[in-house]
């Protein structure tokens, strides 16, 4: 199982994330860094653990109150040999297209900012593509058709939380156990209420190909001796 840490930008910081209420999202203060810039958090995280993957949500982007492609820019330029897996809220074919021909990295299809399933449909065999379903307690954020067609989703799947999101509720096991049942051998990756090596275990134990993790990791509740041994 992978280990994804998470960084969410907002205005040009890297703020700290709780159950999905944007608006109240502050700048991270952390052990692991002397500032919410993007360059150190990443520094920061990778000092824990060498990480070969970063998921990124631009804020700004998502919300379309501008973007955040400076910071990760200057990520990619900082550290090159380390994948990003970026959701900007793209919700048409020019977005898509312009985040993938920006070689930042993997660009990921989040189901809240879809008008229909068309999109996901569109790109389902690319390698370059993650689709998140974004829950929201028991809804599912996003056209039904994405959720009902398990059949178009492309080979990677992040089953996102939004509330359980720096809640430290842990993950989400019910739901991660329906969508695996029915997305044909995919990989499935929990984001959302992971506290500790416990809930790491769990996951593992559940058959998820990985997990994204902010909170516990700033807060230190999750060590290098945790991702060694998963």
């Amino acid at each position: 199982m992978h280990a994804i840490p998470v960084v969410d930008l907002k205005g040009g910081e890297v703020v700290r994330a709780r159950k999905g209420d944007r608006a109240s999202y502050r700048p991270i203060e952390s052990p692991l860094s002397p500032t919410s810039d993007a360059v150190d958090v990443v520094r920061g995280l990778l000092a824990v653990y060498p990480f070969s993957t970063l998921y990124v949500a631009d804020l700004d982007a998502i919300e379309r109150a501008g973007d955040n492609f400076p910071a990760l820019r200057r990520i990619r330029a900082e550290f090159p040999a380390l994948r990003m897996w970026i959701d900007n809220g793209a919700a048409d074919t020019a977005a898509l297209e312009a985040l993938i021909g920006s070689d930042l990295g993997a660009a990921v299809i989040g189901s809240e900012s879809q008008r229909d399933g068309a999109l996901i449909a569109r790109h389902r065999d690319s390698r370059r593509i993650v689709l998140s379903l974004d829950f929201r307690g028991d809804a599912f954020e996003g056209p039904e058709a994405i959720l009902a067609e398990p059949g178009l989703w492309p080979r990677r799947i992040i089953v996102m939380t939004l509330a359980r999101v720096g809640s430290g509720a842990g993950p989400d096991l019910a739901r991660l156990a329906a969508i695996r049942a029915i997305a044909g051998g995919r990989e499935i990756y929990a984001a959302g209420g992971v506290r500790d090596a416990a809930d790491l275990r769990a996951l593992n134990a559940a058959g998820v190909a990985g997990a994204l993790i902010a909170t516990a990791l700033h807060e230190r509740r999750i060590v290098r001796a945790d991702l060694e041994a998963i």
